[in-house]
């Protein structure tokens, strides 16, 4: 079984790592338990939104950069159960973007799916809702 608050807590951990930070640091500056912190890194306990916010914001990183990573993890442990059990599932696709770029929906159009063409500066992407 896939457990989201321990891939969450892998990925807190790997942010703070990259940084060079420790626990103790990190805990300060997000006012939150030394112990707590490392329950959370471990996948032992839940972060609340609010918990989350407070280290994102002493990690200096974004909530969406973090969720989006736990989402990349998500996938790859999901495909990776789904060949385990034999069961055939799509591979998600989902264009990665530069938050440094513009970006811009040209359109959304269709039923019973959605069609939206993302165009970044040097590329366009489409990417089918189903």
């Amino acid at each position: 079984m896939i457990l989201l608050r321990r891939l969450l807590g892998d990925v807190l951990r790997r942010q703070r790592q990259r940084q060079g930070r420790t626990l103790r640091e990190v805990s300060s500056s997000a006012r939150v338990s030394l112990g707590y912190l490392s329950e959370v890194e471990r996948g032992q306990k839940e972060a609340s939104s609010e918990l989350l916010s407070a280290i994102c914001d002493a990690l200096d990183v974004r909530m969406s950069e973090l969720m989006r990573e736990v989402s990349d993890e998500l996938s790859l442990a999901e495909l990776a159960e789904s060949a385990a059990a034999s069961e055939p599932v799509p591979a998600p696709v989902r264009p990665m973007l530069n938050p440094l770029n513009p970006v811009s929906v040209t359109s959304v159009t269709g039923v019973p799916t959605e069609r939206v063409t993302i165009k970044a500066p040097a590329e366009a992407v489409d990417v089918v809702a189903a």
